[in-house]
């Protein structure tokens, strides 16, 4: 007949799950959640609790078994019972996860990323999409690059506190500058240019592939541009031929601004459109249809704002136009 173990009533023993962690104050808890089910969870995907969570307790340390006294639940959370508390901390708090898991979901992630990146961005002169593959080995270069200038922005501010030291004042009773100085507005342009140092498992997918596609669009390691926004754009014609009173767009040639901020509303309009596809007069109102930069978008939508007062409407057909290979 197998022998019990006694344990303290406040101790419950737990194998095989995920934790996720929440510090308040000098204190540390942690709930016991099935593997794989947090970030389900998180994401919307799961959205039963009896299926996320092992035991609907608060841990003080869940390899001991050690389960949160009340008092330092009700300190720590004023007013919240203890479902609520548990939701806090599976929202908010820290998830720790196994070396094979943290593997599995930085690979989902980075895959997330470079699809997105491969979505949105074209080679400039074809405006043909990259492969993933292509796409994948540009990030790898850049996040090389980004460990090396870490590790040489380290070595220069190694190197400039010695020369400080080194600095003695000359016969004039000025200090003699180094070499170091006179390459800082080299290296200051350097550090202003967006960097990419790879897939983090902390953040969103799109949120990182934003920042992927400023780096790529920066370095240049292979020729990339935003691919265009395919937009109709319609406007009143009795609006076309009023004088736009704004200034022109920053897209535009300097040699032609003053052309621009002279013209008129279809004018400035059209200013914002890379490439015309149609043109029509529908009844009282003109439409276009064309490719827009995606930085220009915010503009034109300021410039529809205030200069037609929302008479005009510029509806997205597509986020990411690109051509496909034959």
């Amino acid at each position: 007949m197998p022998v019990g173990i006694n344990q303290p009533s406040n101790q419950i023993k737990l194998t095989n799950v995920s934790l996720v962690r929440m510090k308040k104050g000098k204190k540390r808890y942690e709930i016991a959640c099935y593997k794989n089910k947090v970030l389900e969870y998180r994401s919307g995907i799961e959205t039963d609790l009896d299926n996320v969570l092992q035991i609907p307790s608060v841990f003080l340390n869940v390899s001991k078994g050690a389960v949160a006294p009340s008092a330092d639940l009700a300190k720590s959370f004023p007013k919240m019972s203890v479902d609520d508390i548990i939701l806090e901390i599976l929202q908010k708090g820290e998830l720790q996860v196994g070396e094979k898991e943290r593997h599995a979901q930085l690979d989902r992630v980075s895959r997330e990323v470079v699809d997105i990146v491969a979505g949105k961005l074209v080679d400039p002169k074809s405006k043909r999409p990259y492969t993933t593959g292509m796409i994948e080995k540009a990030l790898d270069q850049l996040s090389q690059q980004g460990a090396n200038a870490q590790h040489e922005a380290k070595q220069e501010a190694k190197h400039e506190n010695r020369d400080k030291d080194r600095h003695t004042p000359n016969a004039s009773g000025t200090a003699t500058p180094t070499n170091t100085e006179s390459s800082n507005g080299e290296a200051k342009k350097a550090k202003d240019l967006p960097t990419w140092t790879g897939v983090s498992t902390t953040r969103s997918a799109k949120s990182q592939a934003l920042d992927a596609m400023k780096a790529l669009i920066a370095h240049q390691p292979i020729p990339v541009a935003r691919a265009r926004m395919r937009l109709r754009i319609t406007c009143p014609t009795s609006i076309l031929k009023q004088a736009a009173k704004s200034a022109a767009p920053k897209s535009v040639d300097d040699d032609e601004d003053d052309k621009s901020a002279k013209g008129t509303i279809k004018d400035r309009i059209l200013s914002y459109v890379e490439q015309v596809e149609s043109q029509d007069m529908l009844g009282e109102e003109w439409e276009v249809v064309g490719f827009v930069e995606p930085g220009a978008f915010k503009a034109l939508g300021d410039f529809i704002g205030t200069q037609t007062k929302g008479r005009a409407r510029a509806e997205v057909l597509d986020m990411a136009v690109v051509h496909e290979g034959d």
